[in-house]
């Protein structure tokens, strides 16, 4: 019910009962709500009113009583539970009572959900949970019981969202931690349109075809055969999401399809089933770097297609700054699961480098060098960083060290080369810098600005 089906009368109620919360008369309207919802149970926007004027008046959540360890929930509500069974619209006045005085009782909502959903009020009833929710999150038992209602209601992004306040209160929850992930996974694949009943209409093949294309390749392929596969396999998916070979193969077709989130969000999933694969953790970090890189791209490009606008250029400026502080924690946390990886130890060594912390990214970067398949791009930053921190001398040694293990002229070593030579020109040595930049005048006339340095230094 809405505002606009009241019965006149009650209509007239509820604009008086909204003026007395205008001037902070709260017990007033507290009042006038509890009869209003005498007559109009269903009106849901007038029992948040009700709730929303209750915990002004009551001062918010109180602490939970509790006897040897055991909530004291009182006679009365037991009396409100067989009520509820017998005539759950009777019961509404009776709990309404109990939480005047403790809007945020978890017994008492509890109630009230329960009331509500032999109603057949869904909303009314996740309202109900919901404000337990607010006033106690810690209530792990309730909340897991929105969380299942949720889902019953075809809701996964909800759900997703209350598994994770549980887990904020109890991080060791493994229902919790397992719930959010897949609710998570089945909210990305609502929102991309491939719900349960959707595609069994409108993707269902004949058995032969599916063989077929589970035979196939999973490289190679176009994107409509990718988006063919990805799917099928979502029909799979959705008939159990926990099998890994499934969730690890839909992963690799997000990567492919260049979806990063859903990447990500896969990954993420395959992880958790796995026995700790490190390589799916690994390339779960990595899509999910992927998508805040193309997140932050497309803020740049808004912010380029309005440049007078200093609400959006304020926000890259922030969301630039944000992201190297979560890039630091992402490559730490990476870094301490696995952390005899040299990839990692660059990945972390970089990310403090772009930081600007360039004292903690040096030990990181000097472990990275035992990977001999990275060691180049490792001493190219080690010697930035020495850079940075003014110690020339050793910046150049790293750039030398990292040119003896470079053989063709290659984009790598234009840039080692390059920078090098930047550093003899600020070290004073122009003889040095300009042996640099003629190594790469001679195979890349056009490398930036070599040719103008080169060519200037024989008066052209």
């Amino acid at each position: 019910m809405n505002e606009a089906d009241l019965p006149p009368n009650v209509k007239a109620l509820y604009l008086k009962a909204r003026s007395a919360v205008q001037t902070n008369n709260y017990g007033y309207a507290i009042k006038l709500l509890q009869s209003i919802l005498k007559d109009a149970p269903t009106f849901l926007v007038g029992r948040q009113a009700l709730r929303h004027c209750e915990h002004l008046h009551t001062g918010g959540p109180k602490k939970t009583a509790k006897v040897f360890g055991f909530k004291t929930g009182g006679v009365g509500l037991m009396k409100v539970a067989s009520q509820v069974k017998k005539d759950p619209a009777a019961s509404l006045v009776m709990i309404e009572e109990e939480l005047e005085k403790d809007p945020y009782n978890p017994e008492a909502n509890d109630l009230l959900f329960e009331a509500f959903n032999a109603m057949g009020l869904p909303d009314s009833a996740a309202f109900a949970l919901e404000t337990v929710r607010k006033g106690h999150p810690e209530e792990s038992k309730l909340l897991h019981k929105l969380a299942e209602f949720y889902l019953h209601r075809e809701d996964p992004a909800k759900a997703a969202e209350v598994y994770r306040d549980i887990i904020k209160h109890h991080p060791t929850d493994s229902v919790a931690i397992k719930g959010e992930k897949d609710c998570t996974a089945r909210a990305s694949m609502q929102k991309g349109g491939w719900s349960e009943t959707a595609s069994m209409a409108d993707l269902a093949r004949n058995k032969g075809e599916a063989a077929e294309l589970d035979a196939a390749g999973k490289t190679g392929l176009t994107r409509d055969q990718l988006e063919d596969r990805r799917d099928r396999l979502i029909l799979k998916y959705n008939e159990d999401p926990n099998q890994l070979p499934i969730v690890k193969d839909l992963a690799s077709i997000f990567e492919q399809l260049e979806d990063w989130s859903n990447s990500h969000t896969f990954y993420s999933w395959g992880f958790s089933l796995s026995n700790g694969d490190v390589a799916l953790q690994t390339k779960a970090g990595h899509m999910k770097d992927k998508m805040e890189e193309q997140q932050l791209k497309d803020l740049e490009a808004r912010a380029a297609s309005n440049p007078d606008d200093p609400e959006v250029q304020a926000m890259l400026a922030e969301r630039k700054s944000s992201r190297v502080a979560e890039m630091v924690e992402e490559a730490k946390a990476r870094v301490d699961a696995n952390p005899t990886d040299p990839t990692l130890r660059y990945q972390l060594g970089q990310a403090y480098f772009n930081a600007g912390d360039y004292s903690n990214a040096i030990p990181h970067l000097q472990q990275a060098k035992r990977n001999p398949h990275i060691q180049s791009k490792v001493l190219l930053l080690l010697g930035r960083t020495f850079k940075e921190k003014g110690m020339l001398d050793m910046a150049a040694k790293q750039l030398a060290d990292a040119l003896g293990d470079l053989v063709g002229m290659d984009n790598v070593k234009k840039e080692v080369l390059y920078e090098k030579g930047l550093i003899h020109e600020q070290m004073g040595d122009k003889q040095g810098a300009l042996d640099a930049f003629k190594q790469i005048y001679e195979v890349d006339y056009g490398y930036r600005d070599v040719a103008q340095r080169v060519e200037s230094s024989y008066g052209g």
